[in-house]
């Protein structure tokens, strides 16, 4: 008896297990959509400015939804009080069940926390949305702003929480970053905006915040969320190049994204975003070539920029991954054919900033938009949002703009003792601020510029190919690799059909930095209350640069897309600026904006344009 129980046991242990059902194939998602995204204001109008958003989905039981919040600022050209001025949402609130067709479902607040009665002026920012212990928890940047230049005088990081996405918001009684200096000045009063919440897979909160005046940094925050501890404060960015933090951990590194150039500029306004990466959330973060974001001559691997399309000013970013895996970006961007919004009773003029969405690939282990291709204005797949889906989209990497063929009549290797003939001056400096010696160029900066109506400086000029090109130079500028403040100085290529109309890639130090700035002017007839100069950022600087610029024509336009170089074989991309210089116009080099260095160039080198 005994015996046969136990031979029955050992045979129902040895029975083989069931295999588990196959876990059934995502359903691709149909839906497509374009930019801008469509946010509905009810009953029947529209939502067209909502910068700095933040996205979550819905984090309890049986919320299948996704929600998105913005900066304060009026929902549209009629959003307006009787007396005809702009109203101010105190962080609109969206919801969506597709991450494409979304609908505004009220405002966050109606009044600023206790904590910020005493603010004149007082505005609310750049929100961010996280969940954690079974609540929301809704960060803003708590901002006030001096009436004399609309800057910011006092700001702080505010904090509220509930128990549902949409409110109502419990205002914690004191800020989570408080108002503080700037790293470099005691006493003055830091830029604290811009808030971004890290939890890492430990558990453990990171708060980082900050803008161009201090920089960007990072601090640990309570268990609770609530205060954040100065003590532990780590600076993460040097002052006066990025703001709007965004991280993201990919593999085995956090991922810092962030904003970059003014973001307000209408039509000109050349924000962009950057990256730097590292293994621990306290950084330090570098790029792709191992430069820290926290360098005078700053590092920083491009992830957004224009790329000629309607799109400018892209970015201030957040982060989402879809049900399929995929990494998608939305950030706000502006139309140049519709900057503004309609101006207000005082004339006030709003840059309209709309809310875009597209997919983040990742090549070579660095975030990029669309394999390289930067905003889209075309037909695109839409996420996987949903449970059980998956996005169609498919990467495809852009490739960079290559020379071909030199064209040696165009083309200058300053071999001579003396300039060759093809070279002329738009106001020759003094025969002792220049020469050519050694196999270079050499070319003092002066103390002139080449800014809106300031049109001074000298600039050594050929005339441009008619067809597609691209001008390569190598720059040597002898600025001091730290300090402040040589403001402005710079040198490098001036594409331009006259003194008001140009693109310039340059090396230019820029109070504690040294920066790749590609620039743009128009005018000097442009409608009233627009801008006539805009500039977007590069890759690092180094006190050698090599600097390119390739015009293409694309059906009626003109493209010129910048690119630097630390070495001469590996080239990071600046962004496109769309522009009319036409048939006749010229190349140079410039080397302005305050005396007291040298600009010397290698050679000036035109190529065909590889298709």
């Amino acid at each position: 008896m005994l015996a046969l129980v136990f031979a029955t046991a050992c045979g129902e242990e040895e029975k083989p297990p069931e295999n588990p059902p196959p876990t059934p194939e995502p359903t691709l998602v149909d839906q497509r959509f374009t930019n801008p995204l469509k946010l509905t204001l009810p009953p029947s109008g529209l939502l067209e400015n909502c910068a700095d958003p933040t996205v979550i989905r819905g984090q309890q039981e049986g919320d299948a939804n996704w929600y998105m919040y913005c900066t304060s600022d009026p929902l549209n050209d009629q959003d307006k009080d009787a007396e005809g001025k702009y109203k101010q949402h105190l962080i609109p609130m969206l919801k969506s069940a597709n991450l494409v067709d979304w609908t505004y479902v009220g405002d966050a607040f109606s009044v600023v926390p206790d904590w910020a009665k005493d603010f004149a002026n007082p505005d609310m920012w750049a929100p961010e949305i996280v969940f954690f212990g079974g609540k929301y928890y809704l960060y803003y940047s708590m901002v006030e702003i001096r009436n004399s230049d609309q800057q910011i005088d006092r700001s702080a990081i505010g904090v509220a929480t509930s128990n549902s996405p949409l409110g109502p918001w419990t205002q914690a009684a004191k800020p989570a970053v408080e108002t503080h200096e700037a790293p470099c000045c005691g006493e003055s009063k830091r830029w604290v905006i811009d808030p971004e919440v890290l939890i890492t897979d430990t558990g453990k909160k990171y708060i980082y915040y900050g803008s161009y005046y201090g920089g960007i940094s990072v601090r640990e925050l309570s268990e609770d969320g609530l205060i954040s501890d100065p003590y532990s404060q780590v600076e993460v960015t040097v002052a006066n190049r990025y703001e709007a933090a965004s991280v993201i951990k990919h593999g085995d590194y956090y991922y810092l994204l962030a904003s970059s150039a003014n973001c307000c500029n209408g039509p000109l306004t050349g924000y962009g975003v950057f990256a730097g990466r590292s293994k621990d959330p306290w950084g330090p973060f570098v790029d792709r070539e191992g430069v820290r974001l926290t360098t005078n001559r700053v590092g920083g691997t491009p992830v957004l920029s224009m790329n000629g399309n309607r799109w400018v000013g892209t970015g201030h970013n957040t982060l989402i991954t879809d049900f399929g895996g995929q990494d998608w970006v939305l950030y706000h961007g502006i139309d140049k054919n519709s900057p503004y919004l309609a101006p207000d009773t005082g004339g006030g003029m709003l840059t309209k900033r709309q809310v875009l969405m597209d997919a983040l690939d990742w090549v070579e282990e660095w975030p990029v938009v669309r394999g390289g291709q930067g905003s889209s204005d075309a037909e695109q797949a839409a996420p996987a949002a949903l449970t059980g889906t998956k996005s169609r989209y498919a990467v495809s990497v852009v490739m960079q703009d290559e020379p071909g063929a030199i064209i040696p009549s165009a083309s200058d290797e300053f071999d001579g003792t003396a300039l060759d003939g093809k070279w002329n001056w738009v106001r020759a400096p003094a025969a002792d601020k220049f020469a050519v010696a050694n196999g270079a160029f050499r070319f003092d900066t002066q103390d002139a510029d080449l800014y809106v109506d300031s049109d001074n400086a000298s600039i050594l000029w050929e005339t441009a190919p008619t067809g597609n090109y691209l001008v390569e130079t190598k720059l040597t500028l002898d600025l001091p690799p730290t300090s402040c403040c040589f403001n402005y100085r710079q040198a490098g290529i001036l594409l331009h059909s006259d003194e008001d109309n140009y693109v310039k890639l340059s090396e230019v130090s820029y109070w504690e930095t040294r920066q790749i700035a590609f620039a743009k002017e128009v005018g000097p007839d442009v409608p009233a209350g627009y801008p006539r100069y805009g500039e977007t950022f590069g890759g690092p600087a180094e006190e050698t640069v090599w600097l390119r610029i390739a015009r293409r024509i694309v059906g009626q336009e003109e493209h010129f897309t910048a690119y630097s170089s630390r070495n001469g074989t590996s080239w990071s991309r600046a962004g496109t600026w769309t522009h009319k210089l036409g048939t006749g116009a010229k190349m140079g080099l410039v080397s302005l904006a305050g005396p007291g260095f040298t600009a010397t160039f290698d050679y000036v080198r035109v190529y065909e344009l590889k298709n």
